[in-house]
């Protein structure tokens, strides 16, 4: 998408060729995405969830950031849970969907 930041590794060799390799968007920005947020919390606390993202929102990243060149190798259950690693440091939970309703009906 227009707009959405990536990332490029640019080689540039000595006979005036150059390579460059454009790479998924960081993982931060994608979780944002998938929460719905324009911006992460200044100050993330782990005891309070300043956001929230799905499973299905997990695994869709976690395809997105395997294909990168230093992730093929790495099993998509390894990669997922760098995705949630990197969402709990964010102050954003992964939860089911139907948790939502649950959650509003024990505030109420």
């Amino acid at each position: 998408k227009k707009g959405t930041p990536v990332g490029v590794k640019l080689s540039a060799f000595s006979d005036r060729t150059f390579k460059f390799d454009v790479r998924s968007p960081p993982t931060s920005y994608l979780i944002l995405k998938a929460a719905g947020m324009e911006k992460g919390p200044a100050q993330p606390s782990p005891e309070r969830a300043s956001g929230y993202i799905t499973p299905e929102a997990v695994y869709e990243i976690a395809k997105m950031k395997q294909k990168d060149e230093m992730r093929w190798h790495l099993p998509l259950e390894g990669v997922a849970k760098s995705v949630v690693g990197t969402a709990r440091s964010m102050g954003i939970r992964v939860r089911e969907a139907q948790d939502d309703d649950n959650a509003e009906e024990k505030k109420e």
